[in-house]
């Protein structure tokens, strides 16, 4: 089936939304899809559509939707690392302009879309997230533990750093099922905040694996980009698909 586009009326505003879902009458269970920095475009779309494909309804939000519909910014069809800087001075006054608080408003207006549609089943739902939004999977895990069964993290940045706000010390609060996978080449995602990670959600008893990719850069799952890596984003596949497959009916 093809994607669609939805808005989504959250506290601030209407974020605008990509919406993928399997063929047939459904319900399906649900998949709350957190983009990576590069916000929503073609490239989230498809993996959306291959998630669904797999038998979910995915939403993939725009986080950055405050800042106007989507493309919030200009892409180039292929992201190399020439044009990485220019890009992220556009990206990183946006991203540091959402406070963790105003995220999880909109994670709930996120959870309440998919839990209102007729597409969805009544069960909790997964989460995926891609770079900054694997931030935003542990995030929503922890501040909505009654809605997520399972959630993945993918080339995560800053998951637990030494900041007050850090996502790792929300561990106590999850219930859901977790799986993150690092990059070993990843400076957002050093060796000291990955021994943090796995760490707190041991103490705290979640259900969880944490794994290093060798040889994977930041954004190895994103084929639009130079960091792209087809081993490790199969591999990220396989991971994810069986979490769902364990966790969401």
């Amino acid at each position: 089936m093809p994607g669609t586009t939805v808005d989504v009326t959250t506290e601030d505003g209407t974020a605008d939304a990509y919406l993928a879902r399997p063929g047939g009458d459904g319900p399906f269970p649900a998949v709350l899809f957190y983009m990576d920095a590069f916000g929503l475009r073609p490239h989230l779309e498809k993996m959306a559509d291959r998630l669904a494909e797999a038998g979910y309804v995915v939403l993939v939000p725009s986080v950055f939707y405050r800042a106007g519909r989507s493309p919030v910014f200009d892409l180039p069809e292929f992201i190399d690392p020439a044009a990485r800087p220019g890009l992220f001075e556009k990206i990183g006054p946006l991203m540091r302009s959402l406070t963790p608080e105003a995220l999880m408003n909109d994670a709930g207006a996120y959870l309440r879309f998919l839990a209102d549609s007729p597409l969805t089943t009544d069960g909790p739902v997964g989460i995926t997230g891609y770079c900054m939004g694997a931030g935003l999977a542990l995030r929503t895990a922890g501040t909505y533990p009654d809605r997520v069964a399972a959630a993945a993290g993918f080339h995560g940045a800053y998951l637990a750093s030494e900041a007050d706000d850090s996502p790792h010390l929300l561990a106590g609060k999850v219930t859901a099922e977790l799986y993150f996978a690092h990059a070993d080449q990843d400076a957002a995602m050093p060796p000291e905040q990955v021994e943090r990670l796995e760490k707190a959600l041991t103490e705290a008893g979640v259900t969880h694996r944490c794994e290093v990719y060798a040889g994977a850069h930041h954004g190895y799952t994103q084929a639009d980009t130079a960091a792209y890596n087809a081993e490790a984003a199969e591999r990220h596949w396989t991971e994810l698909l069986a979490l769902f497959s364990r966790t969401l009916s």
